[in-house]
């Protein structure tokens, strides 16, 4: 397969998972509100319509390895390690759900802790993964240093925002994922401008 099927396939990756995670509320119940709940609570443990957001997180995942195998060299040794494990984790994330956003309603306390744990590390991992990246580049561009800058910030910084229970946790999260996107979506389309 050529670069530029390469390019096109992730790209399109993560333009399926992007379309999977914001249209997965209106599979949802009335009740569940994009704005106040998590993605992860749009594809909770019980809930009909979840495999809609379920399959974002696939296809995230699976994007995101792709990519790693494809420019991993130019990410250097950790940067290709940490946002490969946040590819695997983004996948382990999609097979543990979170407990519903519905009060009493019954579900398996392991796979929701086991949810918390991967998606927690996935943060990290993101992060991380983008420091290493800034540092093994060559000639970083103003924007590459900004958008590292971005992304890690923002990776940061909107969890802790989201831990304080803010009616506005789904927002702030969706606004995290949207940077991930464009931030790998660039990572795909360097050098091909």
């Amino acid at each position: 397969m050529d670069d530029r099927s390469r390019r096109v396939g992730i790209l399109a990756l993560l333009v399926l998972s992007a379309t999977c995670l914001g249209l997965a509320p209106l599979a949802l119940a009335p009740s569940y509100s994009w704005v106040r709940y998590t993605t992860s609570e749009s594809a909770a443990q019980g809930v009909q319509g979840a495999w809609v957001a379920r399959f974002g997180f696939l296809l995230f995942g699976l994007a995101v390895l792709w990519l790693a195998s494809f420019v991993g060299q130019r990410w250097g040794r950790w940067g290709a390690l940490l946002l490969s494990t946040f590819g695997v984790l983004m996948l382990a994330t999609a097979a543990f759900s979170h407990r519903p956003w519905v009060l009493d309603t019954p579900y398996d306390h392991l796979e929701d802790l086991l949810h918390s744990i991967t998606a927690s590390a996935m943060g990290f991992a993101f992060a991380a993964g983008v420091v290493a990246v800034g540092i093994s580049r060559r000639g970083p561009s103003r924007l590459d240093r900004g958008a590292d800058t971005l992304a890690v910030v923002v990776s940061v910084v909107l969890p802790l925002a989201m831990s304080q229970g803010t009616a506005y946790t789904g927002l702030l999260q969706r606004s995290m994922f949207l940077v991930a996107y464009i931030w790998y979506a660039r990572e795909g389309l360097r050098g091909a401008l």
